[in-house]
């Protein structure tokens, strides 16, 4: 098995069609048939159902794209890296919980618009694995709700995040200016996967019960913010999703905020109190500016978790309690 086969077929099933996949990968559309099929041959499985005019992922397929990406990220992080060490330049390792939120890419791209002599190193996992990661030391800074975090993990709230719910366009909320909490109720509602964002879910559950009920649940998981707007688009549920949710302007779906009560996720960085990482001062102070500059901190809503402890060093490595 070759890495090209594996970017190969990661590029294949994100377009889904060989020939804007061949044009991505600047090779015939034979060739790259040629691969896929040598590839298949050798797991023994089909991971791809082809018509003339169609292509989709088998089951063996979608799961086996999971794993290609990792691969392929980490054979990306590996060369990028080595460079690294070669040139003597300092990385920013950076935590995300999923692509498809967009605060932490809103704070990089700002980050990098003031400093493009960082080199950034995006490691896209879920909350509980990021705590992991900070105290061992593998990232430097991540993205999260700051309720669980270990000891010596601190943190800074960056953002409060208006919490609401993605539904088709013909749905009864579309047309709501917000949706009362209590109309949940009556609702298949979609949680996120609970290795990504348990504390998403938790404030979701408790927001339902404040109201006096116990949600439907999807019986099914998704690991991705696509994912999850593809069965709000089926009419399969609805989700409780915070505004920076991408897929909340996804075709064919509106995100209406909840009310009574309104409520905000709270979005924290969170760094380990001992990292040396000269950067993780300039990402805060990115954040602040940006935070200040979009007014993402508004007062807290009546329904809030407690307020997690806030501690952040400023430029000169001193704590800052306010943003």
């Amino acid at each position: 098995m070759e890495l090209r086969q594996l970017r190969y077929f990661v590029t294949l099933a994100e377009e889904l069609h060989f020939g804007r996949a061949a044009a991505r990968e600047h090779i015939v559309q034979s060739a790259l048939s040629q691969q896929i099929q040598r590839l298949e041959r050798e797991l023994d499985v089909r991971l791809l159902d082809r018509s003339t005019h169609h292509v989709d992922l088998t089951p063996a397929g979608a799961a086996f794209l999971v794993e290609a990406r990792q691969i392929l990220d980490h054979v990306s992080r590996a060369a990028q890296a080595a460079r690294n060490a070669a040139a003597s330049v300092p990385a920013l390792r950076v935590g995300i919980i999923d692509a498809g939120y967009d605060t932490m890419p809103q704070i990089l791209r700002e980050l990098q618009d003031n400093h493009p002599d960082i080199t950034i190193h995006q490691v896209e996992a879920g909350s509980p694995e990021q705590y992991r990661q900070l105290a061992d030391g593998r990232l430097d800074i991540a993205i999260g709700h700051a309720s669980q975090t270990p000891a010596e993990v601190t943190s800074k709230l960056i953002r409060l995040d208006p919490l609401g719910v993605l539904v088709p366009d013909d749905h009864r909320f579309a047309a709501l200016a917000g949706v009362p909490v209590a109309a949940l109720a009556g609702e298949l509602l979609l949680l996120g996967e609970e290795s990504q964002t348990p504390e998403l879910n938790q404030l979701v559950l408790a927001l339902c019960r404040s109201a006096g009920f116990t949600p439907a649940l999807y019986e099914g998981t998704v690991e991705s913010s696509r994912a999850a707007a593809d069965l709000v688009l089926q009419h399969r549920c609805v989700s409780c999703v915070p505004s920076s949710f991408r897929s909340s302007n996804r075709p064919g779906t509106t995100w209406r905020p909840l009310a009574e009560p309104a409520t905000h996720y709270p979005w924290s960085l969170l760094w380990h109190q001992d990292n040396p990482s000269p950067h993780i001062a300039t990402v805060i102070n990115s954040a602040r500016h940006l935070a200040q500059q979009l007014g993402w901190l508004e007062p807290a809503a009546p329904f809030t978790q407690p307020a997690p402890r806030e501690d952040a060093p400023t430029a000169a490595g001193h704590s800052d309690e306010n943003v």
